[in-house]
């Protein structure tokens, strides 16, 4: 089956990652989805598949490299930390972790982006100025700065870190959404609502999220892996999940000194299992936006 690339608009490399990636021109990409359903199967079992209490080491099994190496073990697969901790099972909790703050932020970042854009497009005058001027406002700080000042105020937890990511990325959603019902409220059925006598309120829950759900979640789809970074940022400056709560983050941050010294699995597992999350959530996200687009579908 022959793939259509548009004309200079796909690299190689991203054109590669298409064909790898999915099942056939206009197919489910399977790459991404199995990352993430391998992901969310770690997180969703961690309880079952760990082998071992993540939060929990013997200074006796300190440093143990992965099992392939000498002086590895079968019980500690991908080796131990510097207090004996299993590294396997802080990986696969961690993925729990990333999963739950990930998923739980994007979704609150884009039910408030998402209800204050089409509050400023649809009403408009003094709404969307001050709307509008608040996002802008937002958007000129930088976010991973703007999260940090957040975190040091409220301290590290997972739902203070859920709600300090929600309260930087929900403009994205407001500016976006916003833009798209500019565009739909002078279309002929909004129009034909308001001859009928609808309230503003009914016009825009019936008519206008509807119309617009379909970029939210391509959005929060892409936002996801934005998300999973700002996380990992967070926890591995200290001001992220506390520790001895399994992070990816909290993870890199912990095995940054021992790389030098050669216990390279310390920090490249867990930045491996980052940058496979991330690379996942993004493909996919690139993938439904062609696919929910009307004009991209065609293509």
């Amino acid at each position: 089956m022959s793939v259509r690339v548009p004309a200079g608009g796909t690299s190689g490399l991203a054109l590669a990652w298409r064909l790898a990636s999915t099942r056939r021109a206009d197919g489910l990409p399977i790459l991404p989805v199995v990352i993430l359903g391998v992901i969310a199967l770690l997180a969703i079992f961690a309880d079952v598949i760990a082998p071992h209490d993540p939060e929990i080491g013997a200074l006796g099994t300190r440093f143990r490299p992965p099992a392939w190496q000498a002086g590895g073990t079968a019980e500690h697969l991908l080796g131990t930390d510097h207090i004996g901790r299993d590294v396997l099972s802080r990986l696969i909790f961690g993925a729990r972790v990333s999963m739950v703050v990930g998923f739980t932020a994007v979704i609150f970042a884009g039910v408030l982006g998402t209800g204050l854009g089409i509050l400023s497009g649809y009403l408009g005058g003094w709404v969307d100025q001050v709307l509008m001027r608040i996002t802008d406002t937002w958007l000129a700080l930088p976010a991973l700065t703007f999260a940090i000042f957040l975190a040091a105020i409220v301290g590290p937890s997972e739902m203070n870190i859920v709600i300090i990511l929600a309260a930087v990325y929900w403009t994205r959603y407001a500016r976006v959404v916003r833009s798209e019902v500019l565009s739909l409220k002078e279309r002929d059925f909004v129009r034909l609502a308001i001859v009928a006598n609808c309230s503003k309120w009914t016009i825009m829950r019936r008519h206008l999220l509807p119309n617009v759900l379909n970029t939210a979640v391509v959005l929060g789809t892409l936002m996801l892996g934005v998300v999973i970074v700002a996380e990992a940022s967070l926890s591995f400056l200290g001001v992220g999940v506390p520790p001895p709560k399994p992070a990816w983050g909290l993870m890199l941050a912990d095995g940054k000194k021992g790389l030098m010294a050669g216990y390279w699995w310390l920090t490249v597992l867990p930045g491996l299992c980052i940058v496979l999350m991330v690379l996942a959530a993004n493909l996919l996200g690139d993938w439904l936006r062609v696919k929910l687009d009307p004009q991209l579908r065609q293509l």
